[in-house]
């Protein structure tokens, strides 16, 4: 039986945490999810990771900030499961899928997908234990976008996604009618709601499940690929040492 990625939109409507109209929009909707998918794996030549919609909306808050809020329409997750395999998951938001345009989300989902590079990279080099801690909302933008492989590598067959990512990414995500409609059409109506520390945005792996996971060669050698364009373009650049 395959994996449904709308199970949980599913199980959150049967018990009324959303509400019908709502619930067929983000139904209706899917589909632009579906072929953004599609869309990464043709331009990198690689399979999307596991990925679901979450039915709340995700916001992050700092102590230092604590009039503003961050929204995150996806996450990408390292999971490890009871048979102690690690993997990687990536978390689309029902908002992002109910209110983003297709831009956006084709946007949004391949930027989690070069997260998600980035993580089996340094997984795979046995160089990660746990991530930076960032203490502010900026920060976190910052840092968000400053490890990713370069875009115009990983997705160089299709000039139209790289722009849908450059122009929605220049430093973090901002997409100001997006998260205006999520405010309005979401928060300010109750609907569910997850709020994460930006603080606590640490990941802690241990060592025994980043050994276990399991990476095929195609994966590892279009990573190397992607990581040395990226080495000749900062070579390449003023300043470079």
């Amino acid at each position: 039986m395959s994996f449904d990625p709308l199970y949980k939109v599913h199980d959150a409507a049967k018990v009324g945490q959303l509400p019908e109209k709502l619930y067929r929009l983000v139904v209706e909707r899917f589909p632009l999810v579906t072929e953004g998918i599609k869309r990464v794996e043709d331009a990198s030549g690689l399979k999307y990771p596991y990925f679901y919609v979450e039915p709340s909306m995700v916001v992050s808050t700092s102590a230092a900030e604590f009039t503003q809020f961050g929204i995150f329409f996806a996450r990408t997750i390292p999971v490890v499961g009871e048979d102690n395999l690690l993997r990687v998951v990536v978390q689309i938001t029902a908002p992002l899928v109910a209110f983003g345009l297709k831009g956006t989300i084709h946007a949004i989902l391949a930027h989690e997908f070069l997260h998600y590079l980035e993580l089996v990279s340094r997984i795979v080099k046995m160089n990660i234990v746990s991530d930076e801690i960032s203490g502010t909302l900026f920060e976190g933008r910052y840092a968000d976008s400053g490890k990713l492989l370069e875009e115009r590598a990983v997705f160089k067959s299709d000039p139209t996604l790289i722009k849908h990512i450059t122009t929605r990414f220049p430093e973090g995500f901002r997409d100001l009618k997006l998260e205006d409609k999520a405010i309005k059409l979401w928060m300010d109506k109750g609907l569910p709601m997850i709020k994460v520390p930006i603080d606590s945005n640490v990941i802690k792996i241990p060592v025994e499940a980043m050994a276990r996971l399991q990476v095929e060669q195609q994966v590892r050698d279009k990573i190397a690929e992607f990581e040395s364009v990226k080495l000749r373009r900062r070579k390449g650049q003023p300043g470079y040492v």
